[in-house]
Parts: C-alpha cells; sequence; structure tokens
C-alpha cells in the first residue's frame, strides 16, 4: 500500500515538475509574509525588523553548514558574496522597506510587479531569448496587477511620492540583476551558504545604518506580537521560501521563476480579507483572473519547452 501512495504521489510530482512546485510554495508563502511583516510593523520600525529577520535567518544558515562542515569560500567567492549581500539584501531589501514609507502600498505593488520585466530587458541585453508565449504571459499579468491596484495608478504623478518612487524602482533592478548574478554563480560556491553569509553580512550592514540613523527600539521593547512575526519570517519567508526559490532558480528560467510577484499580492490581499476584514472588490477579482491567466501562459510555455 505504501509503495502504491509513494508511487502516486512520484507520478503526480513528475508530471508537475519538482521546480514548478518549488515556484508554487514561493508564490504562495512569500504572499503571507507580506501580512506578517504588516502585523510585526505595527509595533516596531521597519528596517529594524528587516535588520533582525536577515540577521536570524543567516545564522539558521551559516549554523546549518558550519555543523555539516562545509568549507569556507576563498578568495574571489568572498567578492562575489559581499556584491549579493549588497545587491539582493541591503538594496534591495532595505531601499523597498524604505520606499514603502514614502508611498501607498498598492502603488508599491505595482512597481514591484516591473521586477519580471526587468529580467526580460536585462536578458534581452545579455543575448538570451524569451518564448513568446512567456513574454506575453508575463504582460497580461503585469496588466493584472494594474488593474488589482488600479485606484493606486494615479498616485505615480503625485510629487510627494516621488522620492518612494524612486526607491522602488531601484530595489527591483538591483533585485532582478542580483538574482541573474546569483544563477549565473550558483557553481561556483553553494548557494544556500552564500545566501545564509549574504544575509548576516546585510543585517550588519543595515543594523550599522539603523543604529547611526537612531530608529531602532531596545529589543526589550519589542512586542510579541512583532517576535512571532519575525520569527515566522525567519522560518518560512527566509528558510523554506528562499530554499524553494533558490531551486526554482536553478532549475527555470530565471523570467519564468520570478512570476511569484504576481501571485504574491494575490494571496495577501485574500489572506488579508479573511484575516484582517479587508474588502475585496470587483477589480480585484477581475484582476486576479488576469493575472492568473497570464501566469498560466508562462506555465504552458514551460510545458512546450520540456516536449
Amino acid at each position: 500500500m505504501k509503495t502504491k501512495i509513494h508511487s502516486a504521489a512520484s507520478g503526480k510530482i513528475n508530471a508537475i515538475g519538482l521546480p514548478i512546485l518549488a515556484l508554487c510554495w514561493v508564490s504562495f508563502f512569500w504572499g503571507t509574509t507580506w501580512l506578517a511583516s504588516k502585523e510585526g510593523v505595527r509595533y516596531m520600525p521597519a528596517l529594524q525588523l528587516v535588520t533582525i529577520r536577515q540577521f536570524l535567518g543567516g545564522l539558521l544558515y551559516v549554523g546549518y553548514f558550519l555543523i555539516k562542515k562545509e568549507p569556507w569560500p576563498k578568495g574571489k567567492q568572498w567578492r562575489t558574496i559581499l556584491v549579493l549581500a549588497f545587491l539582493n539584501f541591503v538594496l534591495s531589501n532595505g531601499l523597498s522597506t524604505w520606499g514603502v514609507k514614502y508611498m501607498s502600498s498598492g502603488l508599491g505593488a505595482i512597481i514591484t510587479a516591473l521586477f519580471p520585466i526587468w529580467i526580460i530587458i536585462i536578458n534581452f541585453f545579455n543575448g538570451h531569448k524569451i518564448a513568446r508565449m512567456a513574454l506575453l504571459g508575463i504582460l497580461i499579468s503585469f496588466g493584472g496587477i494594474c488593474i488589482i491596484f488600479i485606484d493606486y495608478i494615479a498616485d505615480i504623478l503625485k510629487p510627494e511620492f516621488q522620492f518612494g518612487i524612486i526607491l522602488m524602482v531601484i530595489s527591483t533592478f538591483t533585485w532582478a540583476f542580483g538574482l541573474l548574478q546569483t544563477k549565473k554563480k550558483a557553481l561556483s560556491f553553494n548557494p544556500y551558504f552564500s545566501l545564509g553569509l549574504q544575509m548576516v553580512i546585510s543585517s550588519i550592514f543595515l543594523f550599522g545604518i539603523t543604529e547611526a540613523s537612531g530608529i531602532n527600539i531596545p529589543l526589550s521593547e519589542i512586542p510579541m506580537p512583532s517576535w512571532w512575526a519575525i520569527a515566522y519570517l525567519v522560518i518560512v519567508g527566509s528558510v523554506l521560501t528562499f530554499i524553494a526559490f533558490i531551486y526554482s532558480l536553478q532549475n527555470l528560467p530565471t523570467e519564468i521563476s520570478s512570476i511569484y510577484v504576481y501571485i504574491n499580492p494575490i494571496v495577501a490581499m485574500v489572506l488579508g480579507a479573511f484575516i484582517f476584514g479587508e474588502t475585496l472588490t470587483w477589480a480585484i477579482a477581475f484582476g486576479a483572473v488576469v493575472t492568473l491567466t497570464g501566469v498560466y501562459m508562462v506555465n504552458k510555455s514551460i510545458r512546450k519547452i520540456k516536449k
């Protein structure tokens, strides 16, 4: 009986593909981290939360590989890790967290959805082609996100949001460029060990910035709801989901593994309606259908490539 169940499960996984299942995990659980972050920053500065999250998540990775006696990086590998720490965590996480303070969350979600498009543009200039159906699916998904947050599109013209817009655009570009570099350098050093080192290094850098600016509050004053949120962000967001994301990044075209940004807001809004009683509108429903249609087209392009 166990053999039959195992064979059936293996058959399903092989039919869907482990990279696609990993991408589904990322798409759902990074959507839930939006809600955890929202709960956490109610009681503490956002950049301090990011710093603590990255430090603890990085320690878990590094501690695991120390126990396994994994070789430490050498020479040029350290240079790569430092560059990726700066791109992926200091600039991307730091600027996006900072930028959201100067704009509406809906406009932030629209700008974040530029990330897969940056991937396409960077790959185009590097001579990499993308399947037409995947390109069309990504553009349709971006249109769906714009429909979901249609009430916030006009915010682009507000002068008080200009600084935040610049920060968010830079953060999406550095995230795209950093992930392409992560995929490119993955063979030169253990990408998961590298990820842990990047988190620790970036958290130390961010701590210096937040401490110097005087925004940090004493750890003893952080209430339990924020600590529970941090625990969820570390275990689910920084460890389990990053493992799934790097796996999908290594086994799928980069522009396709980036489509999680189109599903995250839908997950966050649906769960927000159930948990926080937030309102779901017809624009959100229609936009979600358009977005998922685009995601389906991207997934279909993967099937065609495999065949």
